[in-house]
């Protein structure tokens, strides 16, 4: 029997990010991913949003990706461009980058942090009890592990989310759309083809392989899909399969929505996949499951280190659900906008001339990129809730980005009044505080211009827990709720 605080089962981006955040945190945890190597096959993710891009420079890793992928506008609605290039961000741009490569990148940096991953093994049941969850692993022989916290990161189908008999309620498809990589005999018709059922499309990669995406007629198969669903699918949509053969992968997705009703039950958690499912159009899978595994991180941490009570993992679904849960229907209204006959056409033209003007295209390119991200934090500033600016400090020590001091994943306060105003003693070992000035504006996007506060704490996953008017109101308050009481000193 190996002891874990935290084994995560699934080291795909949400596996392999939380792993990342509990091991910056010193926190002992493990992943168990089936797979024998970080290698994907078929198509996944291809690429990262603004505030994705964003989370990574929080802890210094952001240069890594985009040294790796192409830097373009990628935020859009329901294939609706929408540009990002003027927001108030230091990556006003997403990035193109395949799901294989960011989970490379990232396992290179869980490498780094000595996280162990037992590759080629998979979580096939586990059992809870008051201090922890024994967690069956599938080996050539059984293997057991035990984990104060179990964290399924394990994808839409999830053992972990149905052994701990989570409902996942929603919406089931409507459409089902098969993707592959082939050979074919004749040129087939080049680019996207739209049609009434859907979207087609057909591109020719830099090795000479051919990507194909194809709608298929009937929504519900429950085998694995083959040539011959591909074949038949092509010729009722081109009248013929060009000859397709030897395929590399084939895979099916549909429009199936859904959500877990619980992202906990006890000592187990679900993040990523595992607790949502949608359309990828919009590309917010990938970016939905990073952010749930940043927001988990740091409080399981707090959590088993005792520094925080049990408590604190309720503010996980409390803020999670709900971002997830917009994400679910903002993809359904995408979807209902690619169907391709004339009525649909008809307000798509119209939802484009929206989102053409102003204010809809920063309402809506602020959603979509991640950006205008608010946990309800109850009333006051409107930075409460929302993520930090990346602003340029001026410091004693000399100039100073704010995500800077994040690269560690610890709490900081942030005092830009007089130096010296703040006594958080108790918290000093927890919470970084950094005096600081800053000259320039203060702009969210989407919401433009807010006003300057003379203080804010700072949650390790960037979003802000305080806004100071120039008292230390409500600080000890914020300090005690999200880092612990100030008696539970250790």
């Amino acid at each position: 029997m190996t002891e874990h605080a935290v084994v995560i089962a699934g080291g795909g981006p949400t596996g392999l990010m939380l792993a990342g955040e509990l091991a910056l945190a010193g926190v002992d945890v493990a992943i168990v991913e089936r797979r024998a190597s970080q290698d994907l096959i078929g198509s996944r993710s291809r690429g990262l949003h603004a505030r994705t891009i964003e989370l990574l420079d929080q802890r210094g890793i952001a240069d890594r990706f985009l040294s790796q992928g192409q830097v373009a506008q990628v935020a859009g609605f329901a294939m609706i461009r929408l540009d990002i290039s003027d927001f108030p961000t230091r990556h006003p741009y997403g990035l193109a980058l395949s799901q294989e490569r960011f989970e490379q990148i990232l396992a290179g940096w869980v490498q780094e942090l000595s996280v162990p991953i037992y590759r080629g093994r998979e979580v096939t049941g586990f059992a809870q009890d008051d201090t922890g969850v024994d967690v069956d692993v599938e080996l050539s022989v059984g293997q057991s592990l035990r984990a104060t916290y179990l964290v399924g990161c394990d994808g839409g189908r999830s053992l972990i989310r149905k052994a701990a008999g989570i409902e996942f309620p929603g919406w089931d498809p409507t459409i089902s759309n098969l993707i592959a990589q082939v050979e074919v005999d004749q040129e087939p018709e080049w680019g996207i083809h739209r049609d009434a059922l859907g979207i087609n499309a057909f591109s020719r990669s830099e090795d000479g392989a051919v990507g194909v995406l194809v709608t298929e007629r009937h929504v519900g198969h429950t085998s694995e899909p083959t040539l011959r669903d591909l074949s038949e699918a092509l010729i009722a949509v081109y009248g013929t399969d060009y000859g397709v053969h030897n395929a590399t992968w084939i895979s099916r997705f549909t429009d199936m929505t859904r959500q877990a009703a619980s992202y906990r039950d006890k000592r187990v958690l679900l993040a990523g996949d595992a607790a949502h499912v949608h359309y990828p159009t919009g590309g917010q899978g990938l970016q939905i499951g990073v952010q749930d595994a940043v927001n988990l991180g740091w409080k399981l941490a707090q959590v088993v280190k005792e520094t925080s009570p049990e408590s604190l993992l309720d503010t996980y679904h409390a803020e999670r659900h709900p971002v997830a849960a917009r994400v679910l229907r903002n993809s359904m209204a995408q979807t209902a906008l690619l169907r391709a006959d004339d009525r649909t056409e008809a307000l798509r033209d119209t939802v484009s001339e929206l989102l053409s003007m102003d204010e809809p295209r920063k309402r809506f390119a602020a959603m979509m990129s991640g950006l205008d991200i608010h946990y309800d934090l109850g009333e006051g500033h409107p930075l409460l809730g929302r993520r930090m600016p990346d602003l340029d400090l001026v410091t004693a020590g000399g100039p100073l980005r704010v995500f800077t001091l994040l690269h560690r994943a610890r709490p900081v306060l942030l005092n830009l009044g007089e130096p010296g105003g703040f006594g958080i003693t108790p918290w000093a070992d927890r919470v970084q505080l950094i005096d600081a000035t800053y000259a320039g504006t203060w702009e969210l996007p989407a919401l433009g211009a807010v006003a300057a506060p003379t203080a804010v704490l700072i949650r390790p996953d960037g979003y802000v827990a305080w806004v100071g008017d120039g008292t230390d109101t409500g600080l000890r308050g914020a300090l005690t709720t999200w880092f612990g009481s100030a008696a539970e000193h250790h």
